[in-house]
C-alpha cells in the first residue's frame, strides 16, 4: 500500500479537487482506494454522494489510533475498484485542540495508516490536508510515503511553496522523524507568458533549496473550466473531460499521466468506458 498527502500551506491552491479526481481515477484504475478529509473544513467529503454514510469518521480515527469499518463511508460511484472514505466530522475544528493537549500529536494517523489491516484492505491512501500550519496538518505529512504539493504559478504562490515547504520540512524533520519526499505539481497553470515563466522558474530553480527532498513532477495539470465543471456535477474530471479540442490537453489525459508519474506500475492501465463523460 502506498499512502499520499495533499500538501500545502497556502489555501485555495486545489488540494480537494486534486485529492478526489486522483483518487477516483485511481480506483478506475482498478485499485481499492481510500481517501482521508484530514481538514476542519469538510469538502472532500462533500466532493462525491456517499452510498454509505459512515457513524463515525476523521475524530475517532483521530483520537482511538485505529481505523475501524464504522469510519469509513463509500462513495457512490461506478468506478472498477473502490473508493472509500474517511470523512472530516469536525468543522469546528475540536480536533486540532484535541490534539495541541496530546504527546506525539504529530502520529496520530501513522498508527492507522500504518496498520496490517488496513494494508490488505486498500491499495492507496491519499489525505487531503488542510490549508493552514498546525497538528492535524503535521500528522497528515508524517503518515504519508509521499508528500504531493501543487504549485499555482503565480508569483506569491512560488514564493510561499518555497518558503512554507521549507518551514515544514525543518519542522517535523527537527528532531529525525522522517518524512517523505515531496512532489511538487505545477497546477491550475494558464497560457499567459508569465504563468509559462514562472513555470519554468520552478522547474529550473524551485527544488534548489530543497535538494535532495523536493522533485517537480513533468505533468502539469491545466487551467481548464472542466475542473470546476465536474466538481459542480460531483463526478470525476477524466469521466467529464475526455476529449482534446483545443491546445489544452483533456482532463482525460492529464490525470493519467499524472496517476502514471506518481505510479510507474500503472504506466500501461488505462480507465475504460465508463462514466458520464461516455454518454
Amino acid at each position: 500500500m502506498i499512502r499520499f498527502a495533499v500538501i500545502s500551506t497556502k489555501g485555495g491552491v486545489g488540494k480537494t479537487t486534486l485529492t478526489a479526481n486522483l483518487g477516483a481515477l485511481l480506483a478506475d484504475l482498478g485499485l481499492r482506494v481510500l481517501m482521508i478529509d484530514a481538514d476542519v473544513q469538510p469538502a472532500l467529503s462533500k466532493y462525491y454522494p456517499l452510498k454509505h454514510q459512515a457513524l463515525r469518521g476523521l475524530t475517532q480515527v483521530i483520537t482511538s489510533g485505529v481505523i475501524t469499518s464504522d469510519a469509513i463511508s463509500m462513495v457512490d460511484l461506478p468506478v472498477n475498484g473502490v473508493l472509500d472514505i474517511v470523512v472530516s466530522d469536525t468543522p469546528e475544528g475540536q480536533i486540532q485542540n484535541w490534539l495541541i493537549n496530546q504527546t506525539y500529536r504529530e502520529r496520530r494517523l501513522y498508527a492507522p495508516l500504518h496498520s496490517a489491516g488496513l494494508e490488505e484492505q486498500y491499495d492507496v491512501v491519499l489525505i487531503d490536508t488542510q490549508g493552514a500550519v498546525g497538528p492535524l496538518q503535521d500528522a497528515a505529512a508524517l503518515a504519508a510515503d509521499i508528500l504531493i504539493s501543487p504549485i499555482v504559478p503565480e508569483t506569491l504562490s512560488a514564493r510561499e511553496y518555497l518558503s512554507g515547504t521549507m518551514d515544514l520540512l525543518q519542522r517535523l524533520t527537527y528532531g529525525g522523524a522522517y518524512l517523505g519526499p515531496v512532489k511538487a505539481l505545477i497546477y491550475r497553470q494558464n497560457r499567459t507568458a508569465d504563468a509559462q515563466g514562472i513555470a519554468q522558474q520552478i522547474r529550473r530553480e524551485g527544488h534548489i533549496p530543497l535538494a535532495g527532498r523536493v522533485t517537480v513532477l513533468d505533468t502539469v495539470i491545466p487551467s481548464a473550466v472542466a475542473y470546476n465543471n465536474a466538481a459542480t456535477s460531483q463526478t470525476p474530471v477524466h469521466w467529464h473531460d475526455r476529449v482534446t479540442r483545443g491546445a489544452t490537453p483533456c482532463a482525460y489525459e492529464v490525470m493519467h499521466r499524472l496517476a502514471h508519474e506518481l505510479m510507474p506500475n500503472l504506466a500501461d492501465v488505462w480507465a475504460g468506458n465508463i462514466g458520464e463523460g461516455d454518454a
